[in-house]
């Protein structure tokens, strides 16, 4: 919810495959009950950690990159309308988030789970061996408090920047010409000038640390950028938009679950930013032109966005998990397909009515 959700999952990526490392892996002569059950609770364990990042995302503006990108073309394309604000949107986008969150531990524990997993992780996974090993980590250490309180003040000044129109936040000491990038630089600056106390001269980051990043899920942002913008230049966002226009007149109920199925489609084979920035200046203008409010359009087309989960290339937090060799792209579409239903159902249900109340369009005239 705090971070971006690649960043999520990039950081949780490497505690969940340390608890399977315990675990057995399968053998060249192929596995038996107990190993196949090992197995499984792999996947579902890797599945969990890429999904319940993407889900997290959704609930508030700072948890994925498509909820900002969503807030700037909103205030761009309807000024007249009310603001979407930090608490606005997650008053919508908690409660979102909370049923996809229940659909995909259902969905977890249905595929990958049965009456036999505890007993054949109960080997390998004893909670009093795990007690033992977390005592002997000791308490947090100096370098450890400093990175989570920068982590802590990360996120209050995130939060803080923008309030209400009323209670402004401390965006307006640099007359709100700050953004959460801005923040998030500063930051991270922080970490290269902190010692952190464990030999003289060294700082929670340096640059050698810093190049070991996974520098090419920032190209594959990029790359997702550049295929959205080459579907502006080539015309293709118009014939789209054109095929779109059987919606006028439409109904609520049909509007919203084809703006997210439409935006959904793309997201898999692009990055969700790329899709965002392709998709909500088309929804943009098709609202104006059949005259239903904005945000039926193009809050569908957001949340479309970030239910990419079938392919890899959907997102970079499904690159990252996909990477460990845990999972396939069968098992991403098995599990990814009831979530993508759940979550169109969800916001079919939800835009409708809590979203009409919360950014305004009781009828669905603009």
């Amino acid at each position: 919810m705090w971070i971006h959700n690649t960043a999520c999952t990039v950081m949780m990526m490497p505690v969940a495959t340390g608890i399977l490392q315990r675990l057995p892996r399968e053998r060249d002569g192929g596995a038996g009950q107990e190993e196949d059950e090992v197995r499984r609770f792999s996947k579902a364990v890797v599945l969990g950690v890429v999904y319940a990042s993407a889900i997290g995302g959704m609930a508030t503006l700072t948890g994925t990159g498509v909820n900002i990108i969503l807030v700037g073309m909103w205030s761009a394309y309807f000024p007249e309308q009310e603001p979407i604000t930090f608490s606005s949107w997650m008053t919508f986008g908690l409660p979102m988030a909370l049923v996809l969150f229940v659909a995909l531990w259902v969905t977890l524990c249905l595929l990958y789970c049965s009456d036999n997993t505890g007993k054949a992780l109960s080997a390998y996974l004893d909670r009093g061996h795990l007690k033992r090993e977390l005592s002997l980590l000791g308490p947090m250490a100096f370098a450890e408090k400093m990175v989570l309180a920068v982590f802590g003040g990360l996120i209050v000044l995130w939060m803080t920047r923008t309030l209400t129109e009323d209670i402004p936040g401390w965006g307006v000491l640099f007359h709100n010409e700050v953004g959460d990038g801005t923040v998030t630089i500063m930051m991270t600056t922080l970490l290269f000038i902190i010692p952190n106390g464990k030999s003289e001269g060294e700082k929670l980051m340096d640059w050698n640390r810093c190049r070991k990043l996974q520098w090419n899920i920032v190209l594959l942002l990029g790359a997702g950028f550049a295929i959205a913008d080459g579907f502006r230049t080539s015309g293709l966002t118009n014939i789209l938009s054109d095929g779109l226009r059987f919606l006028e007149g439409a109904p609520i109920m049909v509007i919203v679950p084809v703006a997210c199925i439409f935006s959904g489609v793309i997201t898999e084979f692009t990055s969700d930013d790329a899709t965002t920035t392709l998709v909500l200046p088309l929804f943009a203008e098709l609202a104006k032109s059949i005259e239903v409010h904005p945000a039926l359009l193009m809050i569908s087309g957001a949340v479309g966005a970030q239910l990419s989960y079938l392919f890899p290339t959907g997102s970079p937090s499904n690159i990252v998990g996909f990477s460990t060799g845990y999972i396939t792209i069968k098992d991403m579409v098995a599990t990814g397909l009831p979530l993508k239903v759940a979550g169109v159902a969800t916001l079919t249900i939800l835009l409708p009515t809590l979203g009409s109340v919360i950014f305004g369009g009781k009828d669905n005239k603009t």
